[in-house]
């Protein structure tokens, strides 16, 4: 994998500290530069010479995004995201029954409100009894949803056992592998998953572009009507330039082996030194197979929107769960379903790190992690001195 370097001109500044890559990854320069000359190029649906050059960029990176994953390019389709990926599958299955994993990303969970949720174990790894239990009483035609990876825990999914139970009972399956994209060896077919969908920001790749795959031969029942465009299976002209650094960031992201055993190092060494500040502290999923960047930790009894603001002052960005509901009151529905209390939950911050990721990244965060611990507990034994 290349050096990864970060747009200059972001809000980053040489001592930020980006721990938030599950998040979205900063733009990858080769990817910003694509993107920009893309820009005014013309419209993909024309047949002159603007509008050929603009098509030539569309399907070189239809190419290069079917690369990352062993997919066909025919079976690309952009989209504004992952979002609207995972939509157009589950409400163009025609499947009448979805049955979707109890940590889904809610652009899974909150698409159909008659879903039934997949139970996990207590690492947040589906249930594969209960799945098989679930596709046995019931042969409703039916779409089985599970993310390769969880966005707030890392925590990697049984795919092949899941898609051979799927298949076995004549079921389809969609896999959110927005996480898992260049962390982990994907190949669609080797899965056998039947969709998926990918965004371009969490690997570097501008905001606003995502897709959605088929597998070989696959059909998916249009949600955006009104046009011909991508095959006729999305509607609306395609955002060239969205797409062309989407295809860049691509290109350079495929997944290295000895790449993520650095950033796994910093992660370990991270949750190491942790550990020996606070022996109380959580990481959920530890014992489960996860991605090498993630880790979901608590600081005991200190609420995480606390923990968010105190390292945003020291200058380090991190969030409290998914940032999708870092901002919301209630405990996540992930670790709630992992069988986490209110209290651990409530006190949880995931670390996500990435391609900038360094080793002075992690003394900053462990430097202002124990600062913050410290304080907040010599403030509450000054308050409680009885406890």
């Amino acid at each position: 994998m290349d050096d990864f370097k970060p747009a200059t001109d972001t809000i980053m500044t040489e001592d930020a500290v980006y721990m938030d890559y599950n998040a979205g990854a900063p733009i990858r320069e080769d990817a910003r530069a694509a993107l920009t000359a893309a820009l005014g190029v013309g419209n993909a649906s024309s047949v002159h010479a603007f509008g050929r050059a603009a098509r030539r960029i569309v399907e070189d990176a239809r190419g290069d995004v079917a690369a990352l994953v062993g997919g066909d390019p025919e079976g690309v389709i952009f989209t504004s995201g992952a979002t609207e990926a995972n939509n157009l599958a589950l409400k163009g299955s025609g499947c009448r029954r979805v049955l979707v994993s109890a940590i889904e990303h809610p652009s899974v969970l909150e698409v159909d409100g008659d879903c039934e949720r997949i139970a996990v174990d207590g690492e947040g790894v589906v249930d594969l009894n209960i799945l098989a239990r679930m596709l046995d009483d019931d042969d409703t035609p039916a779409m089985v949803c599970v993310m390769a990876a969880n966005n707030e825990t890392g925590v990697l999914q049984p795919l092949r056992e899941i898609a051979r139970l799927a298949h076995d009972a004549g079921a389809l399956v969609h896999c959110d592998a927005v996480q898992a994209v260049g962390k982990v060896a994907l190949d669609m077919a080797e899965l056998g998953v039947d969709t998926m969908s990918l965004s371009a920001h969490k690997i570097g790749g501008p905001q606003g572009a995502g897709a959605l795959l088929l597998a070989a031969g696959g059909r998916i029942d249009a949600e955006i009507r009104g046009g011909a465009q991508e095959k006729g299976f999305r509607a609306g002209t395609e955002n060239v330039a969205a797409i062309a650094g989407f295809g860049a960031a691509a290109r350079a992201v495929r997944f290295d082996a000895r790449e993520m055993a650095r950033v796994k190092a910093l992660r370990d060494d991270l949750e190491r030194r942790v550990r020996a500040i606070c022996s109380d502290v959580r990481i959920f999923s530890a014992a489960a197979e996860r991605l090498a960047n993630t880790s979901c930790l608590t600081m005991p009894d200190v609420v995480a929107q606390t923990q968010v603001m105190a390292f945003d002052l020291a200058g380090i960005a991190l969030s409290a769960g998914a940032a999708c509901a870092s901002g919301k009151v209630r405990p996540s529905h992930v670790l709630g379903a992992m069988g986490a209390s209110s209290r651990d939950a409530s006190c949880a911050l995931r670390v996500s790190l990435g391609y900038g990721s360094t080793a002075r990244d992690i003394d900053r965060f462990i430097d202002a992690w124990g600062v913050l611990y410290t304080r907040m507990h010599n403030t509450a034994a000054t308050a409680n001195p009885a406890a």
